[in-house]
């Protein structure tokens, strides 16, 4: 298996990083974050320019067809120079309304991802509610026919970038029980569409969320992203993808995480010594390094599985809850060891050391936990054969 990206992909991260490194350093990232929204239409706009809003869109709808592996590319240089753009949420976004529309004719989500590919609309995906903490499956907001349409009831709750999106993508449940896999429908809808009440807040992180309640929205039949009732399928799929993307971004802030603490080591002195020259720390940077780097490997394993066209869902599940479980993992690791290593300083905002660890732990709760993903390895079918 070949795990060395093509010329193509290292121009593109070269050009991601290059930009950050030019117009994205700590103080801007500041400014963002303390702005109104949270986020930066300047950032967004070079980001469309780069073409990354269009990188894994079909080419039939303004896309350049780019796989998990080029997502992988990306996400690392974002999760590396910290990016709170809407990115995540967008893509994500915008892969269920790709995966909806497959063999079947559905203009008004093509006309969205035409928007969204030329950078001229931001998505949110409003999936999770109160109950349901890792399981989407769990979805209690309902959606009952009316007319040639539907009217959507609920609350949806942590919706990344909620209240900054041009449109919402919400799970709704058309038929059956709360947790029934069968009866789930996703939506596509005007965030400004009539009975959309949004609370937004500032996560750990420093990102935007937001709750959303739904109070008799009405949608029209063209909203619908699938088939009705089988809705599932295509949820499940995306957020194997976005667990994928998460994944890659949370190398990149590892990535990064450990060359900052590994100058650290060399610049501080104690005892008219660099610190780096102590044992006890050295074998700590080791121990970082080798986390870092099976997480570096489970996560591109991932998105080369997803990546395949080919593959079984099963298997889709099993790759990225092992890399979800390991980066986790990982993550938590590098991040403590990283604070511990700078020493009081390592929680203070002043250090980009902090925001990195923030993220971490941020990514590891988004799309399901390490210990939602240990379970849902387990549960894929052949593991308990195995193990035995």
């Amino acid at each position: 298996m070949d795990f060395a990206f093509k010329e193509e992909q290292r121009q593109l991260a070269d050009a991601v990083r290059r930009w950050i490194g030019r117009d994205y350093g700590v103080e801007a990232r500041r400014a963002t974050i303390a702005s109104d929204g949270g986020t930066s239409d300047a950032a967004w706009a070079t980001m469309a320019e780069l073409g990354l809003t269009a990188l894994p869109l079909p080419a039939a709808h303004g896309g350049f067809d780019g796989d998990a592996v080029d997502m992988f590319v990306v996400m690392q240089e974002l999760g590396r120079g910290l990016v709170v753009e809407p990115y995540f949420a967008t893509m994500l976004g915008a892969r269920c309304l790709a995966l909806g529309m497959a063999g079947q004719d559905a203009p008004a989500a093509g006309a969205l991802l035409e928007r969204v590919a030329g950078g001229a609309l931001k998505l949110a995906c409003a999936f999770g509610e109160r109950q349901s903490r890792h399981d989407m499956r769990d979805v209690a907001t309902r959606a009952a026919p009316d007319g040639d349409g539907w009217v959507l009831t609920g609350t949806k709750t942590v919706v990344l970038h909620g209240a900054g999106a041009g449109v919402l993508l919400v799970s709704a449940r058309t038929r059956g029980a709360q947790r029934d896999e069968d009866g789930i429908t996703l939506f596509a809808l005007p965030a400004g569409a009539p009975g959309v009440r949004t609370v937004a807040y500032r996560m750990l992180d420093g990102q935007r969320a937001a709750d959303v309640a739904l109070d008799g929205v009405r949608v029209d039949a063209a909203g619908v992203v699938g088939r009705v009732h089988a809705g599932w399928p295509v949820l499940d799929a995306a957020l194997d993808h976005g667990a994928g993307m998460l994944c890659a971004e949370a190398v990149g802030a590892m990535d990064a995480l450990f060359a900052a603490t590994l100058d650290y080591l060399k610049t501080r002195q104690q005892f008219g010594v660099p610190i780096g020259k102590f044992q006890a720390l050295q074998h700590r940077m080791a121990d970082m390094y080798i986390h870092l780097e099976q997480a570096r490997s489970m996560a591109l394993l991932a998105a080369m599985r997803l990546a395949d066209p080919a593959i079984e869902p099963a298997a889709r599940r099993g790759a990225v809850s092992a890399a979800k479980y390991r980066v986790g993992q990982a993550a938590r690791f590098v991040g403590q060891q990283a604070v511990q290593l700078h020493g009081g300083i390592g929680v203070t905002d002043e250090l980009p050391a902090a925001h990195w660890f923030k993220r971490l732990s941020t990514i590891e709760l988004i799309l399901g936990d390490a210990d939602h993903h240990m379970a849902r390895f387990m549960a894929q079918p052949g593991f308990a054969a195995e193990a035995a």
